[in-house]
């Protein structure tokens, strides 16, 4: 099973690509970021990442991907921004079939480290641990993405079947 993570946000979009293996082992296939700069208007955004998942989709052929859930604090106007940039990567995913599921930042991090309130720097060593590379070879805004992907994976082996909780 492939498994497309995504951590979304408007201006630096973390993704990890990664394949669930027998025995809840997984083989990370690509990691990075889909990023936009500040001077870019929202709707330049918004189609950025739109293409940025159609270009993930197209080169690894996820069977599902895993979100992250959406945090809205006091601040409306992030709020607003950030539901823009989900609705471009929910529309390019729903466009290729993929069913999307989320997962709050807690959920993920207890996944990958047994700690729900780790540190990006703890969820980052050990991805880089569990997929035997540098941490230094994760971006930084694709460290919760590879947890995003990773905890679908085992949730989904665990249960042993491929689709789980409510699609988005």
């Amino acid at each position: 099973m492939i498994i497309l993570g995504l951590d979304p946000a408007i201006r630096t979009t973390g993704y990890g690509v990664v394949e669930m293996l027998p025995g809840k082992r997984a083989k990370i296939l690509d990691c990075g970021v889909i990023k936009n700069t500040p001077q870019m208007p929202h709707s330049e955004c918004v189609r950025r990442l739109a293409g940025g998942v159609r270009e993930l989709i197209s080169s690894f052929k996820p069977d599902c991907a895993s979100m992250e859930s959406p945090f809205v604090g006091d601040n409306a106007k992030t709020a607003i921004i950030l539901g823009m940039a989900r609705g471009a990567i929910l529309t390019a995913l729903a466009e290729n079939s993929i069913i999307t599921y989320a997962y709050a930042p807690i959920v993920a991090k207890r996944a990958v480290t047994g700690l729900s309130h780790a540190r990006k720097e703890q969820v980052a060593l050990m991805m880089a641990n569990e997929f035997s590379i540098a941490v230094s070879d994760i971006p930084d805004d694709a460290t919760d993405a590879l947890a995003l992907a990773v905890c679908h994976g085992q949730k989904a082996l665990q249960c042993q079947i491929d689709l789980l909780g409510k699609p988005l």
